[in-house]
């Protein structure tokens, strides 16, 4: 029987469908298994230790003598960004000519013995060997990121200036793997001695330092030390540290590994249920099919016990070569996707383990005895003269409950190849929603247009053969008619989500940003250099130049009640008042804010709080609430009289807390501005001259980390889109197979229609208006779905604010009745050529 049906291609479709879907899961799954086998084993490495204690201030030297005195190694590393420049006196030609040349770079000073945990690599010559190195730069010498020699014209040997002192580039680095992915770390790294950090002058107030301590050992010991260290910081409440483990290492490396593989999950998880549709349509036709050789296998004394295991056995053998398949498949699929995200992951991933094949063969049976062979069940329940009949009857309840089941299973088997219950639960509920929803909104409507039909007063707008019977045609085999609309409807609505997830996901952000935003930030200006940074900026042309006062403070106290960072659940808040806040002060209300509750304070002195809308919604605090912060060792009390709405996208200067002057004049403040420079070499020689006469400012360059990190998402965007192949042809097997499902039945129709005299042009018009109605209705289903689904993934999973489309219906009413229209055409345009007689025949 399996070989007969494999001939006459009943099968094709299942198997297609198992193959993609198994595909499109195991790809991520070997990705993701590969990576976590990576992450655990390289953990120690990539943070440089077993345990690191960081914070934005020194950190207190009893951390570090507890640790020697329980026998354990510690290093001490401190990480910030500066400017750096190539030196006047540098020993080539080329450099001497590009002595002003300056690059925003990331600064690491390195105390004897680091790293605790792995190598760092070096190369003294840049077409020699690199290999690793067990030393920290000596006194007087920096190792520097290879991209640093073209952009500042140096070369290994000469100087570059760090604040106002000179150093001799000694080697270049070619593997730092705690280096981190932090926002500082984008910039090319300067290594040096932490002993020389002082002599730079480059720390002082204002400047944002990461202290980090390392800590190595014995595990016991560090157990121990560990247990300690929690207890001085958590108990303690010590602002400002946190303890970072070999399971946190880098956290943020995770965060984009893990943001990444959600998007890709998203994409298989869709592929997956696009699959499902395409199982159960195809899996209802081969039992309509199959109705006649039930029956005769039945009549000849075949009993219901080897009938199911008839079908269970042939499906098993389709479900497993599928699966095994898909597998092999999904094993290719992953190579390119790690090609894709490369430079996310740095290191040398160990070859997967064998729960990726378990986890696909066991989707492949899920899918399969899930949605294809509950159909079946009812042909091995009845009586052999119902079924020449055609009459399932009450047997048919078992293939609704074996559904539920196989649902049920499928759901989980989403949240479990999800990896995370949130992700997985709303696509999975998302999936089972839309079935329910789509499935009695399709008989409702239908109902209700067949009815309206047949009403008198509605003639004239159904006027028409093709408006009746269609109409009529459809509410006849209503059952049939609902599940097709619900296929094309989830099918319709996976596409669309993922389109919107990679417009508005993804591309969204970049949008938001104008043509004008500035692109370069001055930051450490002190007071006495206002007036000189802004007689030079305009003096090269830029004329209306602001600086904005700038003071750190941190959040010590919400409506009398103490800040504590375990108050909050989402780890963003944690970090967020665990840190020093920018507070600035201004009479003015920025051109790009927008007061929405409370009322500007303007030149009102009496101290008061304007607060960023995101801030407040993440604090839960309204206008009114009284907010306390530690500034300088002194504590300020004000309240809350207005919540503000920045538009961030712009890039220009903009800060959570505005106060009035009177309230912060007198704390130590730096001062920030930002403009745009145009491109080429007069823009770059305008920084150079500003950082050669103030070396302590640091010229942050938005163009260039916008850039890294648009690299970044285009490489996650190209991994999205080889996946997508799978789905867009997982929906064209859903599209297949919705509309092939009732063919041997409009087929049966258009013959008699023609039998009993219907013009050829009659009968197209009839099929026409069906797929019209069909198709047009699930897309908009589909549309309003997707952006339900989209709009809660967006808001619970990826943290984006998703804009709802309002084209978006019309884009979906369009694609379903272009797609129902163009696959019926394309299923159903050799019936009309047929004499009647022959289709008769055929059905």
């Amino acid at each position: 029987m399996t070989v007969r049906d494999w001939r006459s291609g009943e099968l094709t479709m299942l198997l297609l469908a198992l193959v993609l879907a198994v595909a499109a899961l195991t790809s991520v799954g070997f990705v993701a298994d590969r990576l976590r086998q990576g992450l655990d084993r390289d953990a120690r490495k990539m943070i440089g230790a077993d345990l690191v204690i960081r914070a934005d201030q020194p950190i207190r030297d009893t951390f570090a003598a507890q640790a020697r005195d329980d026998g354990l190694q510690t290093a001490n590393t401190a990480i910030f960004p500066s400017m750096v420049s190539a030196s006047s006196d540098a020993a080539s030609p080329s450099a001497q000519g590009a002595a002003r040349a300056s690059r925003l770079a990331a600064l690491k000073a390195v105390s004897s013995g680091y790293p605790l945990r792995g190598q760092l690599r070096i190369a003294t010559s840049l077409t020699g060997p690199d290999a690793p190195v067990s030393t920290i730069p000596a006194s007087g010498t920096i190792w520097i990121d290879p991209t640093l020699l073209d952009a500042l014209h140096v070369k290994i040997g000469d100087s570059i200036k760090l604040g106002v002192r000179d150093f001799k580039i000694a080697a270049v680095i070619t593997r730092e793997l705690d280096r981190g992915f932090s926002f500082v770390n984008f910039s090319p790294r300067v290594m040096l001695n932490a002993a020389d950090l002082a002599s730079t002058r480059l720390v002082g107030y204002g400047s944002r330092v990461g202290y980090r301590l390392l800590v190595a050992g014995n595990d016991p010991a560090v157990a121990r030390y560990t247990k300690w260290a929690h207890e001085q910081v958590d108990g303690g409440k010590i602002r400002g540290m946190a303890i970072e483990t070999i399971e946190e290492g880098q956290p943020q490396v995770r965060d984009t590994l893990t943001r990444a593989r959600h998007f890709l999950t998203l994409v298989a998880l869709l592929t997956a249920l696009l699959a499902a549709v395409a199982i159960a349509m195809a899996s209802h036709r081969y039992m309509r099919r199959h109705l006649d050789g039930c029956a005769v296998m039945r009549c000849l004394g075949a009993s219901r016990t080897q009938l199911r295991a008839w079908f269970i056995i042939e499906f098993l053998i389709v479900g497993l070569a599928g699966s095994f398949l898909g597998v092999v498949v999904g094993y290719g699929g992953h190579a390119i996707l790690l090609s894709w995200l490369g430079q996310l992951i740095d290191v040398v991933l160990p070859q997967p383990s064998f729960w990726p094949v378990l986890e696909g063969l066991a989707a492949g049976l899920v899918l399969l005895l899930g949605f294809a062979v509950p159909p079946l069940l009812p042909l091995t329940q009845v009586p052999p003269a119902l079924v020449l009949r055609r009459e399932l009857g009450d047997a048919s309840r078992i293939a609704w409950v074996a559904y539920a089941i196989g649902i049920a299973l499928f759901a989980g088997l989403l949240i479990i190849a999800a990896g995370e219950l949130k992700l997985g639960g709303i696509v999975a509920g998302g999936f089972a929603g839309g079935m329910v929803v789509f499935g009695a909104i399709s008989r409702g409507v239908l109902f209700g247009l067949s009815r309206a039909a047949r009403s008198a007063r509605h003639a004239r707008a159904f006027s028409g053969l093709g408006w009746r019977y269609a109409l009529a045609s459809l509410e006849r085999r209503g059952v049939a008619s609902a599940l097709q609309i619900t296929a094309l409807g989830i099918g319709l609505m996976c596409l669309l989500l993922l389109a919107m997830t990679r417009n508005d996901l993804i591309d969204g952000w970049r949008k938001s940003t104008p043509p004008d935003a500035p692109n370069q930030f001055i930051i450490d200006i002190q007071p006495n250099q206002r007036e000189g940074v802004l007689a030079l900026m305009k003096s090269r042309g830029f004329d209306n130049i602001q600086l904005a006062p700038m003071v750190r403070g941190r959040l010590v106290a919400i409506g009398g009640r103490k800040v504590n960072p375990d108050d909050y659940k989402e780890e963003e808040t944690k970090r967020l008042v665990d840190r020093e806040f920018n507070l600035s002060y201004s009479t003015e209300l920025a051109p790009d804010n927008k007061v929405v509750s409370g009322t500007w304070f303007g030149d009102d002195p009496k101290p008061q709080i304007s607060l960023e809308q995101g801030m407040a919604k993440r604090l839960h605090v309204k206008v009114g609430d009284m907010l306390r912060f530690d500034v300088a060792g002194q504590q300020i009390d004000a309240p809350v009289t207005s919540i503000r709405m920045l538009d961030w996208g712009t890039f220009r200067v903009n800060f959570f807390a505005v106060l009035p002057p009177a309230a912060l004049s007198d704390f130590p403040a730096t001062f920030i501005t930002a403009f745009r420079l145009p491109p080429g070499d007069a823009g770059q020689a305008t920084i150079d001259a500003l950082i050669h006469q103030y070396p302590n400012l640091t010229a942050i360059d938005t163009g260039q980390i916008i850039a890294q990190m648009q690299r970044i998402l285009n490489q996650v965007i190209g991994a999205v889109q080889f996946l997508f192949v799978f789905t867009l042809a997982a929906g064209v097997l859903v599209l297949y197979a919705a509309l092939a499902g009732t063919r041997d039945e409009r087929t049966r129709e258009a013959a008699l229609l023609r039998a009993l005299g219907a013009s050829q042009s009659q009968i197209q018009s009839v099929q026409a208006t069906e797929f019209v109605v069909v198709g047009g209705l699930a897309g908009l289903l589909a549309a309003i779905g997707a952006q339900a689904i989209g709009w809660v993934l967006a808001d619970k999973v990826f943290q984006f604010r998703l804009e709802l489309s309002a084209w978006l219906p019309f884009a979906g009413l369009a694609a379903g009745i272009v797609c129902a229209t163009a696959g019926g055409w394309f299923g159903l345009r050799q019936v009309l050529r047929r004499p009647a007689l022959q289709s008769l025949r055929d059905a």
